[in-house]
């Protein structure tokens, strides 16, 4: 029960003290976003990279902080409950008018769940849903720049308006040539909107805040016509020559899922009102949920908190039970998922097979390091909680022993709120999406008669067509992975998943390593005749060591897939390859990896 007055000046001092440190994390977290602009311009691979990962770092640092000044200051985990009841509803009064509220709350609620024992947690005393609206949230008078600029070109002033469109994001960098550029983004709508005349209210809106990450910048914004929206995104790069050039225009939902993937590495926007930039990325991708572009645009807690309350949402309006996840078992991770849910829940076994040198804190490691590298569209985010708390009636009786057999640390099963409703609590545990897995896709065209040739049937086309996309994916999965400096350590088809879009998608970090610390070996040449014929590896081999020849006994033994494989990829077989691309890198060489197709680029040659 709230209390009926507010009258503790202590709680407003702590709810003050709280807001404090979320305006200067999200100040951080603004102006670090605002800073790649200059490094985009001058070319500063590096530190983008670099800033990427520690801006990742910012939220709990910014959290921490806050605990430790209201800790030391007031006490605050020794204040009693009905002065927390008052600090929230001061909270909840300094929210009003602000521009970043649905952040502030999670951050409050980051801070109390870290001073407040667990026993505490309950609803009085943080948001379990939105106290104040996101909707119409508007930049003040005195901010210059609104969420988005409005332009309304003509058939004749087009190629001018989208010039002086891209001149007023004031790029310190030349255009090669920006009317070329604009000739072909104009050719390009003019297609996608057909030759209907161009109505009266035509316009293009673009988003102020340019989409920053790795090597490249976005223009997002939409073209309406009528009642006709289409979303847009225009990358812009750098070209061989050091100066810009708009690389490609993508059109429509598909093209803009590709680009905000969950495989993708978080954007730098400089936004004023995140909710403002979510609600108008939600209109133009209408089927990815809002905490996934949360995540997209580097807002990762955000995006936690509004998963987990879809999870909850879905919980209470669904009746099907958690199970062992289909596929092959993982010698590492136990994976269970919802039938009803697209996701699946990771977590760490307890005990590996001997083959496996690992311990729980380098598998942890592992996943935080493709938290924070450039996951090219190869490797899917993860989210990570822990003591989550689940129904026990909604628990398949298989699962659970499972999880007592392998992760029995994990597992907690108790009445925690003491109303004889009992609850499986997992310590720990990552959720990512859910994918077919690519042994299972392959198997299914397998099955359908891809793998003989002599059936010519319509269902046997078809399904070696899905042998062929699926093979030149996973080769194109894995030289991406290359191109970000990654190694995937064991690349079973199993450890791969396809996408709705039919991407290729790696899940398997427990052996990941950096390309720059393996080491690539050709298979010695025998010695005699008894090393030929051993069954047994009678050469040395180190723990980072790699042997790119052997890859084709564990993965092409399947005549219809080594076919399609040796015909697109045969390249990853060779040590050369992987070499080559470790000195690159190690040479401080940062690899294009484009988040569309090569068809859609206006003139590739000017970037490779």
């Amino acid at each position: 029960m709230f209390p009926q007055r507010l009258d503790s000046t202590l709680a407003y001092d702590i709810a003050k003290a709280m807001m404090d440190g979320f305006n200067r994390h999200y100040r951080l977290f603004r102006t670090e976003s605002a800073r790649a602009k200059h490094r985009f311009e001058t070319a500063d691979w590096h530190g983008q990279q670099r800033a990427q990962r520690e801006r990742i770092e910012f939220y709990d640092l910014r959290v921490r902080e806050a605990s430790m000044r209201l800790e030391r200051e007031f006490k605050a985990g020794e204040q009693p409950m009905d002065i927390w009841q008052q600090i929230k509803l001061h909270y909840i009064g300094l929210l009003v008018n602000h521009h970043q509220p649905e952040l502030a709350e999670t951050f409050f609620n980051s801070v109390t769940t870290k001073i407040l024992h667990r026993s505490y947690f309950q609803n009085d005393f943080i948001f379990v849903r939105p106290a104040v609206s996101t909707e119409y949230i508007e930049n003040d008078e005195s901010e210059k720049r609104p969420t988005y600029h409005c332009y309304y070109p003509t058939r004749d002033t087009m190629c001018a308006v989208l010039m002086q469109m891209v001149k007023d994001f004031d790029l310190r960098l030349a255009f090669d040539d920006l009317q070329r550029d604009a000739d072909l983004v104009q050719a390009a709508m003019a297609e996608r909107l057909g030759d209907a005349k161009l109505r009266a209210n035509f316009q293009i809106q673009v988003l102020t805040g340019l989409f920053f990450r790795n090597k490249g910048c976005y223009i997002v914004g939409k073209l309406i016509n009528g009642f006709n929206e289409f979303g847009f995104a225009l990358p812009v790069l750098h070209n061989r020559a050091g100066k810009l050039v708009i690389d490609a225009a993508l059109f429509g939902e598909d093209d803009l899922l590709m680009l905000f993937s969950f495989a993708r590495a978080y954007f730098m926007v400089d936004m004023e009102i995140p909710s403002a930039y979510v609600q108008y990325l939600r209109s133009m991708m209408p089927r990815k949920p809002r905490n996934e572009i949360y995540n997209a645009l580097g807002l990762a807690k955000q995006g936690k908190t509004l998963f987990y309350r879809d999870f909850l949402h879905h919980l209470r309006h669904s009746t099907d039970k958690f199970r062992i996840a289909p596929g092959i078992k993982g010698m590492v991770m136990l994976v269970f998922d919802l039938p009803s849910f697209p996701y699946v829940f990771k977590v760490i076994k307890d005990y590996y097979p001997p083959q496996k040198d690992t311990s729980r804190e380098q598998i942890k490691g592992k996943y935080l390091l493709v938290k924070q590298h450039d996951r090219v569209g190869r490797m899917a985010d993860t989210l990570e909680y822990s003591e989550v708390g689940f129904p026990r009636a909604r628990f398949d009786d298989a699962l659970i022993a499972e999880i007592e057999k392998f992760a029995p640390s994990q597992l907690e099963i108790n009445d925690r709120d003491g109303d004889g409703t009992m609850e499986v609590i997992i310590k720990h545990c990552y959720i990512e999406r859910r994918m077919i897995p690519l042994n299972i896709y392959l198997q299914e065209a397998f099955d359908a008669g891809g793998a003989n040739a002599a059936d010519h049937s319509p269902a046997a086309d078809r399904a070696r067509e899905q042998i062929e996309r699926g093979v030149i994916e996973y080769g194109n999965a894995i030289k991406d992975l290359v191109a970000a400096n990654i190694f995937p350590g064991d690349m079973l088809w199993k450890n791969f998943g396809i996408t709705r879009h039919g991407k290729v998608v790696f899940y398997d970090y427990d052996e990941i390593e950096y390309i720059t610390d393996c080491n690539f070996r050709r298979v010695p040449t025998p010695r005699n005749e008894e090393d030929e014929m051993s069954g047994e590896i009678w050469y040395n081999v180190g723990p980072k060591d790699v042997f790119p020849e052997t890859f084709g006994p564990f993965l092409l033994g399947n005549p219809a897939v080594r076919e399609v494989f040796m015909k697109h990829h045969a390249d990853l077989l060779d040590v050369a390859f992987w070499q080559g691309h470790k000195e690159r890198i190690l040479a401080g060489h940062v690899f294009d990896v484009f988040p569309y197709e090569r068809e859609k680029r206006f003139n590739p040659e000017q970037i490779e």
